[in-house]
């Protein structure tokens, strides 16, 4: 469409800016005068001059103006408006870009009496009547009209004054006052305005009755008496008046009183019906005839025949008493608008309605009334569909909000409580595309990745995952900047679960669990039946629980509180750890995993040379209620000096406790057992048997001879290690590259200097020694070609410049020297033959 466009309508011109050439903009309308001056068209002046402001369908602007307005040239029954258009993207209007708009209409004939309801001012303009005995009066002295009436001057207007005829008493206004309180009055060689904006002090709310018999009203005007107004009809703004102007030396009066209709308007049944009344008492005084001549109706000021009318489903009753309307809401001609009503969408018809009625009396000949009318249902609340379309090969999520009418912008996202605006959605992994369609409408298109940060995961059972995009977007309506929310909550489940996996060790003295992390634990925690095992709870109960991220690692010892114990025979017992992952908020148990080793029962005693045995009776699996307090030996006396849960210990002298003795030719056996009564019984439930050999006589002979240390052995062990490898700029060592000044430059022969740390665990006992380091040409290790910087802990002997292991010593950031190595490297590159593979 163009960005300004013209059309003439009778006495009416209008212009319209189109939505797109005001997109974005601020906007300043002024009236262009003929000698130049561009008049700033605010609301009251429009009021005043006869021009309507008006928002059309979806946000472009219509000017319409009189052809009588102010600042209108009038020639060769032309009349010609010039417009002037400020555009800025600024408030200030800085750096606006400038427009001149200008359009003539033909105004045809006029009716002696013509009457223009517009949404924002009456008015009414008559015919000047000038008897003809005036007319053959010719006046000699020019200055004979200022004599008699000194107020009125040569260079004012034609118009003297205008009366307000109110119930309680008459106001008498010269033309200078009417225009200061917003009255708008003209004159030309044949016609007297008055316009009055409907905010006016002297406007009356008057209501007129349309449910008057025919016979009633025609008795009525047959006897010459006006009908009286009804208590229920048709609210007006009424003003009556009388306007004086001067015709040389005669003063003349007309009636300029005039009336539009406020209400009139009802819903029912999907339908809009507008009624107006014919017969308007405020402009029949002194009227003893009426008869129709016309009665005409159109849309946004086009007239409509009755085919078209028809076609649209409208309806049009010329009734004795009314003129009424009907149209189905929703209707060709209408248009919907977005509508928000305590922070609900909805939607609005609106409709712009033309009514022309002329009709002919005794004391106008002919009167024609327009009536523009804005209708707008009352608020209707919309749904917002939004469908979650998932691209599982890309792993998107395709979120579609909407439809929703063009009046409607997005503004923002609130993505987990911070808002965001729209072109900065992309920088927290959202893309958003506006889908716009053939009437019109548009929707919006979320774009996420499943694996966003705020997209949540949960677990769902049966390797499937449940994800779930929480978004609150923001929209707002044009021109009426009222703004509503819009909860967008979409649920995708894929079949991508990865459940974590673990491997059970033991050695001597522990059991260990060693857990791999999938993808769906994040949030979970271990616990150990009903006991949450916290950092802080494993240090109490000396468990070491280790989490770097892609495995968790718990040790226990064989004999603590949290191990079950089964199988028990003279040669071995079976321990088992069990360990439960549960939902972090839920508490609902996810997984289980279990270690289990058998051990030595050469574990549970001690036989001191001094004749003192600590033996450690366990709980065996099935025996629950039993109390390990009460375990006792053969003498009932001799009870634990160390009780568990799941464990009691006994520490006491072979000659004690009802302990018994066995000799043979060389040795001693003492033998006595641990037991467990029920009350009242005394067949013990629980038997543990053992026993403990010394030898009688024993002689050896020692050969020894003075030799040299053995060197020190090394076992194998498990565990989890965290290190790192940084590169630092100085040989101080002070400051490591960060992730963001990589790559880093460096010049051949020029110095690295790296450093490998142990992270975890923080052990004193521990030493981190280097075995091998190399360099690649690429970033993967095992790529080829590769050149050794350490091997076997030691300098490369075929390197030009060998590698300088410098001494680490305790400082504030170094608690552990041990736990780090740190080595120099000059710079080099990597060929081939006499080629450099890269600078």
């Amino acid at each position: 469409t163009e960005p300004m466009s013209s059309e003439c309508l009778g006495n009416l011109l209008r212009i319209t800016l189109s939505a797109e050439y005001i997109e974005d903009k601020y906007l300043s309308l002024s009236v262009v005068d003929q000698s130049g001056t561009a008049w700033e068209l605010d609301e009251a002046m429009a009021a005043q001059c006869g021009y309507t402001v008006t928002y059309s369908t979806w946000s472009s602007i219509e000017l319409r103006a009189s052809a009588l307005s102010c600042h209108s040239h009038l020639e060769k029954e032309m009349f010609t408006v010039t417009i002037q258009i400020k555009t800025s993207r600024t408030p200030d209007m800085s750096n606006a870009t400038t427009n001149l708009k200008s359009a003539s209409c033909h105004y045809g004939l006029w009716s002696p009496r013509e009457l223009i309801c517009e949404s924002n001012y009456m008015e009414v303009s008559v015919r000047r009547e000038v008897p003809q005995t005036i007319k053959d009066f010719i006046q000699d002295e020019l200055e004979d009209w200022t004599l008699v009436f000194p107020e009125a001057k040569a260079e004012e207007a034609s118009i003297w004054q205008i009366v307000f005829h109110q119930p309680e008493e008459k106001r008498a206004l010269l033309v200078s006052n009417a225009w200061s309180a917003g009255y708008g009055l003209n004159a030309t060689d044949s016609r007297v305005l008055l316009r009055v904006p409907y905010t006016a002090a002297q406007v009356q709310l008057v209501k007129v009755g349309v449910l008057l018999l025919a016979q009633k009203a025609a008795r009525l005007c047959r006897s010459n008496r006006m009908p009286s107004l009804q208590d229920q009809g048709i609210t007006f703004s009424v003003l009556r008046s009388s306007t004086f102007y001067k015709h040389r030396w005669v003063i003349l009066m007309v009636d300029t009183a005039v009336a539009c209709p406020v209400d009139g308007v009802d819903y029912t049944n999907k339908t809009i019906t507008w009624t107006v009344p014919k017969y308007i008492p405020p402009l029949s005084a002194g009227v003893i005839s009426f008869k129709d001549v016309l009665v005409e109706a159109g849309v946004d000021l086009h007239k409509l025949s009755a085919k078209e009318m028809a076609s649209r489903k409208y309806v049009l009753l010329n009734e004795l008493n009314a003129i009424t309307m009907k149209i189905p809401i929703g209707a060709e001609g209408g248009y919907y608008k977005t509508s928000v009503s305590n922070g609900q969408l909805g939607a609005k018809y609106t409709i712009n309605l033309v009514l022309e009625h002329q009709w002919e009396d005794n004391k106008w000949r002919l009167t024609k009334h327009t009536i523009i009318k804005e209708i707008e249902t009352p608020f209707e609340q919309a749904e917002v569909a939004i469908i979650n379309n998932l691209n599982l090969s890309a792993r998107l999520m395709n979120v579609r909000v909407g439809t929703f009418l063009p009046d409607v912008e997005l503004v923002n996202l609130t993505i987990e409580g911070v808002a965001v605006a729209v072109p900065e959605a992309v920088q927290h992994g959202y893309l958003i595309h506006r889908t716009r369609y053939a009437n019109g409408s548009k929707a919006y298109v979320i774009q996420v990745a499943l694996d966003a940060p705020s997209v949540k995961k949960e677990y769902m059972g049966e390797d499937m995952r449940a994800y779930t995009l929480n978004v609150t977007l923001r929209f707002i309506t044009h021109p009426s900047s009222e703004t509503f929310v819009v909860p967008v909550i979409a649920l995708s489940a894929v079949k991508d679960a990865v459940l974590p996996s673990a491997r059970g060790l033991c050695d001597e003295r522990n059991l260990h669990l060693i857990i791999t992390h999938g993808n769906v634990d994040q949030n979970w925690l271990p616990f150990i039946s009903d006991w949450h095992l916290t950092p802080e709870a494993a240090q109490k109960y000396n468990y070491i629980l280790r989490d770097n991220g892609t495995h968790l690692a718990i040790s226990v010892p064989f004999l603590s509180s949290h191990v079950s114990y089964e199988g028990f025979h003279t040669s071995a017992i079976k321990a088992s750890f069990h360990l439960t992952l549960k939902d972090g908020i839920s508490l609902a148990q996810r997984t289980d995993f279990s270690v289990s080793c058998i051990f030595s029962p050469s574990e549970l005693i001690q036989c001191l040379p001094n004749g003192t045995v600590i033996i450690t009776a366990l709980k065996l699996v099935g025996g629950e209620d039993l109390d390990t307090a009460l375990l006792v030996l053969r003498d009932r006396q001799c009870k634990p000096s160390l009780v568990t849960e799941k464990t009691a210990t006994f520490k006491f002298n072979v000659n004690t406790c009802g302990t018994s003795r066995k000799f043979n030719s060389t040795t001693m056996t003492y033998e006595n057992e641990v037991l467990y009564f029920r009350p009242g019984n005394d067949t013990p439930i629980y038997q543990l048997k053992f026993l403990c050999s010394y030898a009688v006589k024993q002689t050896a002979n020692v050969l020894y001879e003075s030799e040299k240390n053995p060197p020190p052995s090394i076992k194998p062990g498990f565990g989890c290690l965290a290190l790192s490898l940084k590169l630092f700029k100085e040989k101080s060592y002070s400051e490591p590259y960060q992730e963001s000044e990589y790559p880093v430059v460096k010049y051949l022969r020029e110095a690295l200097y790296f450093e490998v740390e142990l992270l975890q665990p923080k052990d004193a006992r521990l030493d981190l020694n280097l075995d091998d380091c190399w360099a690649t040409n690429a970033q993967s290790q095992d790529s080829l070609p590769q050149w050794h910087i350490l091997m076997h802990g030691c300098e490369n002997n075929k390197d030009s410049y060998r590698t300088v292991f410098h001494k680490v010593n305790y400082s504030l950031r170094v608690k552990f020297p041990q736990h780090l190595k740190r080595f120099e490297v000059r710079m080099f590159t990597f060929v081939q033959g006499t080629s450099l593979l890269q600078e």
